[in-house]
């Protein structure tokens, strides 16, 4: 068995009367693909901001590799990719990955990161010039600067075209594939599905369906040749409509 990567432990959040996360027990072991998905208010965003130490937790426990979130954002162990994360105006790509960079005992070389985030033709272009899926594969170059043990993504490919969707999916199974642990969220069901060596499935905080995206399938009760759209509408219609109304956050 691998090593234990992220344990979240009854892991609850409220805001106000709305429950986003609701006593959720997740173990995600290192060096896998793990997916999140669900509809908008299923917690998906709440539970990666817990993992990442934004949001405390009302109630249980979140371990990253064993310790304390702090310890392991501290030791440059994790990293993020955030749909909202934004970048000092006026700076350059280069200057960004070599702010990133900077903030990590042993990072990556600036060339090794550009290559893989697709920017290479781009190093001297101001970030407040990128086009949006350019500025996702900015974002995606300073969470991969420090090399670390997590990444965390969340809806990585908003934004970027079919050629670039392809080489930040390409980029990603290779980094995997060096023992690294990936958790992406997104609404791109089929990237799940061809990237992820396993699924998640929230809803109304908790978690409805977990195991590779096959088993996801038989969970749902459809075909293996079905799309995972359809085992995905299967298992979150299946709450009541009163229960997703109260977790729409």
């Amino acid at each position: 068995m691998n090593a234990v990567a992220v344990h979240l432990s009854g892991v609850t959040r409220r805001f106000g009367a709305v429950r986003a996360v609701d006593d959720l027990d997740l173990t995600v072991e290192a060096g896998t693909v793990v997916a999140l998905l669900g509809p908008n208010g299923a917690g998906k965003t709440t539970t990666i901001a817990m993992m990442l130490g934004l949001v405390p937790a009302d109630t249980g426990t979140v371990t990253l590799f064993g310790g304390p979130v702090s310890d392991a954002v501290r030791a440059g162990r994790v990293a993020a990719m955030l749909q909202d994360a934004g970048f000092v105006p006026g700076a350059t790509v280069r200057d960004v990955v070599e702010l990133a960079r900077a903030l990590y005992p042993h990072p990556l070389g600036t060339g090794s990161i550009l290559a893989t985030a697709g920017l290479e033709g781009l190093a001297s272009r101001r970030v407040d010039r990128l086009s949006g899926g350019e500025s996702q594969r900015a974002r995606f170059a300073f969470a991969l600067a420090g090399d670390p043990d997590l990444l965390v993504l969340d809806e990585p490919t908003t934004g970027m075209d079919v050629a670039a969707r392809r080489q930040f999916w390409a980029a990603i199974r290779t980094y995997a594939a060096d023992g690294h642990t990936v958790l992406f969220s997104t609404h791109q069901l089929h990237e799940a599905d061809d990237v992820a060596d396993r699924v998640v499935v929230l809803t109304a905080g908790r978690i409805v369906a977990d195991g590779p995206p096959a088993e996801i399938r038989a969970r749902a009760g459809v075909s293996t040749s079905d799309s995972l759209d359809a085992a995905f509408l299967a298992l979150t219609t299946e709450m009541p409509a009163t229960k997703a109304a109260e977790t729409e956050h």
